[in-house]
């Protein structure tokens, strides 16, 4: 059975969630999360590149974040603020992922995890984030 990348990126979002509101080491939270039921199905090589990229360039990822967002980092939802840091943690560093598959798996991420609205606000804020992180991709799709 194929690992999923998907999966992946939802343990990704549990184990960040937890780190934000906890502060317990990401090593912890990730041996939490490999115990969790249903993990076995998740690509746990991505798993851990998420979890460990998000954790180790946090600030740099919310600085990156931050002029596409209409408030603070600080108002954001747990849950938005963890899916938007997946999101351009692998725009910035998981080049084979197309910048569309990014968004898409953010939106998706937030229709089940986040708000009402949530995903229409990862959505617009990760599209305009792209043209910065993927500036040649963004451009041959145009």
């Amino acid at each position: 059975m194929k690992k999923s990348r998907r999966n992946a990126r939802e343990f990704a979002l549990k184990a960040l969630y937890q780190w934000q509101l906890s502060g317990n080491a990401e090593a912890d939270i990730a041996r939490h999360m490999r115990e969790e039921e249903g993990f076995a199905t998740a690509d746990e090589d991505y798993f851990q590149t998420l979890l460990a990229g998000v954790t180790s360039q946090a600030e740099a990822l919310d600085a990156l974040l931050a002029p596409h967002l209409d408030r603070p980092v600080s108002q954001l939802s747990p849950i938005e603020h963890a899916i938007l840091q997946i999101g351009a943690y692998e725009a910035l560093h998981c080049l084979d992922v197309p910048y569309r598959v990014v968004i898409n798996e953010a939106v998706e991420l937030a229709k089940a995890y986040g708000g009402t609205e949530g995903h229409k606000y990862v959505n617009g804020v990760l599209d305009k984030l792209m043209p910065q992180a993927r500036p040649a991709e963004v451009k041959k799709k145009a």
